[in-house]
Parts: structure tokens; sequence; C-alpha cells
């Protein structure tokens, strides 16, 4: 791969999903381009970029972004974001919703399911009270194909045991060929779309919770203002956004506040009774 090649897919990757790509990164290009060309008969990495150049299919562009995505993720992911939710955040907003009784929670970037599904047996381990409730999860993400393993809910022994209690094992799933897969009940239960960040979703509507966990780390500073300013425009005005471990919104959006009394980076409207600057 030339430097021109390398300069071009960084490009193009950016613009189409926000990834940016630094220099030295051109082994992980390689590694998982390379046998994406192949397998579409392009032959090379070179093929590849001469394709993307001129007027590229849609199914072809996808293949690309999906091939470039980063899918890490396990069953209730850092454990300190459960915790803060099970024991402080959810009783306090349950509380100032008891009159509507209802709740939204959206997923964004939920790889192959696992977050979605711990947020999923946590209201019902939790919170009980909430099976005479109206609740919503929406589910999204970039790439197709972690989308439908996420809808099948089947995963491995190995993924099973990366943060997966084993009464929680035993009491929602079943064994099937190949692993375990959680029960079609709770499958039902999430409504999973395929979403860019980059793109608007105004049309999700307003959300009581936003899990946008591990994402920001691939954005530029421009991007990652940009998605955190739309991701508030849709929470609630006593709404809450959880980051992950490494990200932050200090700096980025003033219309964010840090939460206090959290070990974990969640935010709320900067205008939220709920959020002080900690």
């Amino acid at each position: 791969m030339t430097p021109q090649e390398f300069e071009f897919l960084c490009g193009f990757l950016h613009q189409r999903s926000g990834l940016q790509l630094t220099p030295g990164k051109e082994y992980l290009v390689t590694a998982r381009l390379q046998p994406l060309a192949q397998r579409r008969g392009l032959g090379d990495i070179a093929a590849l970029v001469t394709a993307l150049r001129q007027k590229p299919p849609a199914d072809l562009i996808q293949d690309v972004v999906e091939a470039m995505t980063t899918n890490e993720t396990l069953f209730f992911r850092d454990k300190t974001p459960f915790e803060d939710l099970r024991c402080t955040l959810l009783p306090d907003l349950i509380e100032q919703r008891r009159a509507e009784r209802r709740l939204r929670f959206w997923c964004a970037a939920c790889s192959t399911g696992q977050e979605p599904y711990s947020l999923l047996m946590l209201l019902d381990e939790s919170f009980p009270e909430l099976v005479h409730w109206q609740v919503e999860i929406v589910a999204t993400d970039l790439d197709t194909a972690a989308l439908s393993r996420a809808r099948s809910g089947l995963y491995s022994h190995l993924e099973i045991q990366r943060g997966l209690p084993i009464q929680l094992l035993i009491k929602h799933f079943q064994q099937a060929e190949g692993g375990w897969q959680i029960r079609d009940s709770h499958r039902q239960r999430i409504s999973w779309r395929q979403l860019n960040l980059l793109e608007p979703f105004d049309a999700l509507g307003r959300f009581d919770i936003i899990c946008c966990r591990n994402v920001l780390i691939y954005f530029d500073e421009h991007t990652k203002r940009d998605v955190l300013n739309r991701l508030t425009d849709r929470l609630s005005a006593d709404g809450l956004l959880l980051l992950g471990a490494a990200e932050t919104a200090i700096g980025l959006s003033a219309k964010l506040s840090r939460v206090v009394g959290c070990k974990s980076t969640i935010y709320g409207r900067t205008t939220s009774q709920m959020a002080r600057t900690a």
C-alpha cells in the first residue's frame, strides 16, 4: 500500500464513519482490507482504492467501513456504569417518571448486542415494577453484520464468560448449537436499527438514557463535538448520557455537565437539576 493509497483510505473512512486513522496504522488497514479486496475479486488494496475512487456500489462502501470497525464488547462492560444505574440513577429517574410510567433507552454503537441485553437484564433483575411500564430500548450500530448477530442473541461460550454472571446465564439464556442464546422474549423487546452516528438521528425521538460508550475515542475533535451536541439534543430535560471510561465531554460540549456522585462517566444537560459540574 502506497502512502497515497493510505491517505485516500484515511479520508474515505473519516468521511463515511468518522474513524480517525493516524500514520503508523498502515498495518491495520492492510490486515483488514486486503482479505476484503480478495473476497470482492479485486485482488489487492490498490485495486480496492481504484474502485472506491470511482462510483463504488453502496455494498462495497459498507463492507469497507465494517471491515475497519472495532466491535470489541462484553456483558456489563466496565461494571461501574451499571452499578451507578442500579443504585442511584435509575431509582431517581423512575421516581421522576412514576406518573407517566414510560422510559426510553438508546444504546448507540451497540455492536453485537451485549450492552442492550445487559441493560435489559439489569432492568428485569433490579426493577421488576417496570414490567407494568412502557419501556423501550433502541439499539443501533453502523455495522450490519454486528447487528445481525445482536438480533440473533447467540453467543459463544467464550463471549458468555466475558462479564455474564452464571445466575443470569441460567435465568435469561438457553443452550443452543454453538453456545448460548438469549430468550426470544428478550430479543423481541429491543428495537434494532442500522445507524451511522455521522448522519441525522432526530427521527429517533428523545430518550431518558443514552449509552454511547467507547465510540468517541475513534473520532477527531470536530466530530466528537458534533456527535455530542446532537446526542444531547436527543436527551429529555433530565436525561443522562453514558460515555466510556476514557471519554469526556468536558471542553467539547457546553450543553453537558458531569453528574456528581457517579464513579463512571455520566453526563446530563447543563440546565438539568440532576447535573452539576464536578
